[in-house]
């Protein structure tokens, strides 16, 4: 098929779909699959915390949100679970379906095809849910309300949640030679002034390799979340944050992580995707700023971000940044509002 027909096809859906038939539709193409399979970083770490943690398993009823090719009900079978569940509301289903045939499993799995919120388990409750619902800026997407609601109606007392913990950080780097290209690009393209464009692309966050030798400060923690306990209304979150310069250098922009915590049973795991860690689809989130600020070591800059889904479309985020600089060469405050989307 060629790219106009693809094309069309769009146009002709988007009168239809909604925000969320957008967000399952992207998940219907193998691309996407293909990138999450091949981050090892992501899909060793759920094989270890599942497999790896066999006594969590035998015998219990998992639920898996948000199945995709159907891999991690796959490692739940293989570490004795009797029943998986895996739900999904992408076209992705019936080829996930396939490969639990394929791989011997259906005996064990049952897929079924429909929104969390929407579908009927073949059980009233299950000891386990598993997911890998984390997008970009961990929070992007708003999958994780989905798992908060699987727990809520179907996660059995004393069941667990895998992962069960995960945090956000922000740090802030130099990076003066991306920032030129992707931002001050606009002030000048080929002799015109097309500057309106720089302020749209400052103001949406940059999802891309961070190198650690861009870094400029230490990092700072502004959200735990405790996925057993947190509700829906605390992943709007308003948090304050302090960085201190590690070496003298010019400021460029933020940068937001996460990190994730499979605690449960005798082998937790961990695995971050900040960058100084290896390499996953993630990435980092890059946050550019107007100025540039000149900063030496032990000198600190403060601020807040405020966090929250948008109101017409919850799956992209609202972000507001505010910070503060008074240093012996520049002093600098500004408050930002970022969509991720």
């Amino acid at each position: 098929m060629t790219e106009n027909n693809n094309n069309a096809m769009l146009v002709d859906k988007s009168h239809t779909m909604s925000s969320a038939d957008y967000y399952f539709d992207s998940y219907s193409h193998f691309g996407i699959h293909e990138e999450m399979l091949k981050d090892e970083v992501r899909t060793l770490s759920y094989r270890k915390a599942i497999v790896g943690n066999r006594q969590l398993f035998q015998g219990k009823v998992v639920l898996d949100v948000g199945c995709g090719t159907g891999i991690l009900c796959m490692f739940a079978a293989q570490a004795g679970a009797k029943m998986v569940i895996g739900v999904d509301n992408s076209e992705m289903l019936p080829i996930a379906q396939k490969i639990i045939k394929a791989n011997n499993f259906d005996s064990v799995v049952t897929l079924i095809k429909g929104k969390m919120e929407e579908v009927t388990l073949p059980v009233e409750k299950v000891d386990i849910i598993i997911s890998e619902w984390m997008g970009y800026f961990m929070l992007y997407e708003g999958m994780l309300d989905t798992v908060l609601y699987a727990r809520d109606k179907y996660l059995a007392p004393g069941g667990i949640i895998l992962p069960d913990k995960a945090s956000l950080h922000i740090t802030a780097i130099e990076d003066g030679d991306y920032k030129e290209d992707k931002i001050e690009y606009w002030n000048n393209v080929y002799g015109f002034d097309m500057s309106c464009i720089r302020e749209l692309a400052l103001l949406e966050p940059l999802v891309d390799v961070v190198q650690p030798k861009m870094l400029v400060t230490n990092d700072c923690c502004i959200l735990n979340v405790d996925i057993m306990t947190i509700t829906k209304d605390e992943l709007k979150f308003n948090s304050n944050f302090k960085l201190k310069a590690i070496r003298d250098d010019l400021l460029h922009a933020f940068v937001v992580y996460f990190d994730i915590e499979f605690s449960k049973g005798l082998r937790p795991v961990t695995f971050s995707t900040g960058p100084r860690a290896k390499y996953t689809h993630w990435k980092q989130s890059i946050m550019y700023i107007e100025d540039v600020l000149k900063i030496q070591t032990g000198e600190e800059i403060t601020g807040t971000l405020i966090c929250s889904p948008f109101d017409k479309n919850a799956r992209d985020l609202k972000i507001k940044l505010s910070y503060e600089f008074n240093g012996e060469l520049s002093s600098s405050k500004d408050t930002l509002d970022y969509h991720m989307r």
